[in-house]
């Protein structure tokens, strides 16, 4: 990363001012193949990477120059330094022994979509800017729409329409900047300090940061308790409930997010029902369905959404399940003009004939930032090259995987499903009986309960499973209980890879049980 091994001319190296093509097509289709032959290898490779990256805090540092090359570096060199000093330090998301989280799922189409709006490199913040790319952002949103057997009033084609963000985050930010909008529009915008966001302890932390984004005041982010016998999901009766406590009190409740796939554990929030009891009070409902929405193009999972036609914006994540690499979030508005009301920017710069003739869609005016990315490219790419029905295959099969784990962990007595499975993550743990005989039962609870002994036991094995590096998994808490996912939907997972998985778990539960 010196002058000395730049590998050009010495007077080049001297010169350093020479005048430079940084788009030479010549050089382009040469660097171009060359990543492209980079990723194919890695990806025919993946499975050889340990799956969480094993460096310290801190590594790169001592491994790179304290100042920027003076000169230019050939793309050799810097791929060679990138294989050696940046691989190390990835975690590899797209590999088949991926099992953290929720997946970042990617493909060939995905990827060439991508390509092709880096290629591309416009900035379509409004429909004068590139037509093409918000004409085809409408027509992807009502296509995939449609295969969601989304209520009409939800697109284009109906009175609604749909916007591709980068993430959930910024979805759930612009549904609560309308919400909060619409509802200071009728008790005068000087009571901001008396609206109230509503949502469960197991939703999105997202939810929180954009309420405190937006001006609501700390104490009246409501959440609502939920429960192991309930699967972790929100009650109506305790939304209503806790509404009903607020109005007494003289506060005005303006938003719910219901989800649908929490992040813990998948639970499946009763849609319906709770659109009902935030109907009475006006109040926005926005469906966070990030991880799960993704399967509801299957007929047999579509119920998971049944009531999203009381709903006013509903979400999900083409990023995290469909196929689509990332950024792409999907968000559909019943009622766009409250969110162009709340978001758009009136610039003299920015006036143009299109826009004044109020026939086209200005996205600028659907999201928080001005310019934005091609993203319906990859959208479009991934549903023309594969066809819906082999979306909804491959959405199934990990389902199918999913079930396989489970009776795998049903099948020893050692370990328990914590919560009921949701589609394609599994929640288990080591029993408490089980750990309670760690070294022929001479485990030392210090007198703490034997959950709390059972959760330290459990957090032992996530680390030693994870340390391998063979696989990756992550954690969640929920009703003071440590519990160990296995989220499937890597696309390159097949079922051996879930039954290694499991193997392995057996092994270090094996080597922590008998110590």
């Amino acid at each position: 990363m010196d002058t000395q091994r730049t590998g050009y001319p010495a007077r080049l190296q001297a010169n350093h001012t020479f005048i430079m093509n940084p788009l030479d097509p010549k050089e382009f289709r040469r660097q171009g193949h060359m990543i492209i032959d980079f990723l194919a290898d890695y990806y025919q490779n993946i499975g050889n990477y340990p799956v969480l990256s094993q460096v310290e805090p801190g590594y790169l540092r001592n491994l790179t120059p304290d100042f920027a090359p003076l000169n230019p570096e050939p793309i050799e060199t810097i791929l060679q330094d990138f294989q050696q000093h940046i691989v190390p330090g990835i975690t590899h998301w797209q590999s088949p022994n991926y099992f953290a989280y929720f997946p970042s799922s990617g493909s060939t189409a995905g990827f060439l979509g991508e390509m092709l709006s880096t290629g591309f490199n416009l900035v379509g913040f409004n429909w004068l800017s590139s037509p093409a790319a918000t004409e085809l952002e409408s027509v992807v949103m009502d296509w995939l729409g449609q295969v969601l057997k989304l209520p009409k009033a939800f697109l284009f084609s109906g009175s609604g329409g749909g916007v591709l963000l980068g993430t959930t985050c910024e979805a759930i930010l612009v549904t609560l900047v309308a919400a909060r909008d619409k509802m200071l529009s009728r008790i005068g915008r000087e009571n901001i300090c008396e609206l109230v966001v509503y949502v469960s302890d197991q939703t999105h932390c997202a939810v929180q940061k954009a309420a405190h984004i937006i001006g609501i005041h700390p104490k009246n982010f409501r959440v609502i308790k939920t429960m192991k016998s309930t699967s972790f999901t929100l009650l109506p009766e305790s939304l209503l409930s806790a509404i009903q406590t607020d109005v007494q009190n003289g506060l005005v409740p303006c938003y719910l997010c219901v989800t649908v796939g929490t992040t813990s554990t998948t639970a499946i929030d009763p849609l319906g029902p709770l659109c009902k009891v935030a109907k009475k009070y006006g109040m926005w409902v926005h469906v966070d369905a990030a991880y799960a929405g993704s399967v509801c193009i299957c007929p047999e999972f579509r119920h998971l959404i049944d009531g999203v036609e009381d709903a006013n914006s509903f979400s999900l994540n083409a990023h995290k399940w469909f196929l689509t690499n990332l950024d792409c979030c999907c968000l559909w508005l019943k009622d766009p003009a409250s969110v162009i009301k709340s978001l758009s920017t009136h610039s003299v710069y920015l006036e143009n004939s299109a826009t004044d003739s109020k026939q086209v869609v200005d996205y600028k005016d659907w999201q928080i930032t001005l310019s934005r990315r091609f993203r319906a490219l990859k959208v479009w790419l991934v549903l023309r090259s594969y066809g819906v029905a082999n979306l909804r295959n491959f959405l199934r099969s990990h389902v199918e995987m999913a079930k396989t784990f489970e009776e795998l962990v049903r099948r020893d007595k050692r370990f328990e499903i914590f919560v009921p499975r949701n589609l394609s993550v599994v929640c288990f743990r080591l029993l408490p009986s089980a750990v309670a005989k760690i070294g022929n039962g001479k485990v030392q609870n210090g007198g703490f309960k034997n959950e709390d002994v059972a959760n330290e036991i459990n957090r032992r094995l996530l680390d030693s499973i994870n340390g391998s590096g063979t696989v990756y998994m992550t954690h969640a808490i929920v009703g003071g209980v440590f519990v160990i996912r296995c989220a499937i939907g890597a696309t390159l997972t097949d079922t051996k890879h879930v039954i290694m998985a499991w193997k392995l778990v057996q092994e270090h539960a094996y080597a922590i049980l008998n110590y």
